[in-house]
């Protein structure tokens, strides 16, 4: 069986570097060929490029979270420049515009999204220069600004770049957006969780071609693992409930979400 985990954390703290081979095997178990494991700050880049020097299932994106912008240095996307034409690297990531925390010390509102927003279109810039596709995080407090910020800097660069809006929980109409430009959405836990009934549905209207499934790990563990650390074998459970909802076999969304993710990641089995 072909499983994809597009979305996974395998340098967090919360994965010791003693385990992680173990928690690749766990997913193999559970039929996963491929994990994209995501920097998130200039610190973390050569951990995710080690873990896929030395796991052929692995493969890493890099990139400044936008949770991160703040302590990263004004050249960091110069910095990354150099580490992206690795072979080992399957996307620029990840990178987006995160409206949920709050600015921190030093920064007001303000200023903190303009410098979300200032490093997303770096992002772009630095992926259509190299050839690589970009993983976007958006989230809010309330409504969907963040979201609607971040597409509005994909449409001016989706004639050269895909991206993917990872662990989609919006409205049916906004994952259709990013579908019309040519991107892609990819559901993880929460389409799993009771009290999200709508991301399920979502996933449910939308064609197995224009999402992929995700762990987010160690974050957002799902069903019945919920409030757990999560990880990449749990990636199944996502496959299940979302093909359950479709009326389809699990083994035949786990084969299409895998093509997918294996021709947004250029990842040749």
């Amino acid at each position: 069986m072909m499983l994809t985990d597009s979305h996974c954390h395998l340098a967090s703290h919360r994965f010791a570097a003693d385990e992680t081979a173990a928690v690749i095997e766990r997913a193999k178990a559970s039929g996963v060929t491929r994990l994209i494991t995501l920097a998130t700050c200039l610190d973390d880049l050569q951990a995710n490029l080690k873990l896929a020097a030395s796991h052929p299932e692995v493969s890493a994106c890099l990139g400044i979270h936008p949770c991160d912008v703040h302590s990263a240095p004004d050249d960091a996307l110069e910095r990354l420049r150099p580490e992206v034409a690795n072979p080992l690297v399957a996307a620029i990531g990840e990178t987006g515009l995160d409206y949920f925390h709050p600015a921190p010390d030093g920064w007001d509102e303000p200023s903190f999204r303009r410098r979300q927003i200032d490093f997303l279109e770096a992002h772009f810039t630095l992926a259509a220069e190299t050839g690589l596709n970009v993983v976007i995080h958006t989230r809010d407090r309330k409504g969907d600004a963040s979201f609607q910020d971040a597409l509005a800097i994909y449409r001016r660069h989706s004639d050269q770049v895909r991206a993917v809006f990872h662990c989609f929980v919006g409205p049916l109409e906004n994952a259709r957006a990013v579908i019309d430009l040519g991107g892609l959405v990819s559901f993880g836990g929460v389409a799993t969780f009771k009290n999200a009934g709508e991301v399920l549905e979502v996933a449910t209207a939308l064609p197995p071609e224009s999402f992929m499934i995700e762990t987010d790990s160690p974050y957002l563990a799902p069903h019945p693992h919920r409030g757990e650390r999560n990880e990449p074998a749990f990636v199944r459970l996502v496959a299940e409930k979302i093909a359950t909802s479709k009326g389809m076999a699990w083994s035949e969304l786990a084969r299409r979400t895998t093509a997918t993710a294996s021709d947004f990641f250029r990842i040749s089995e």
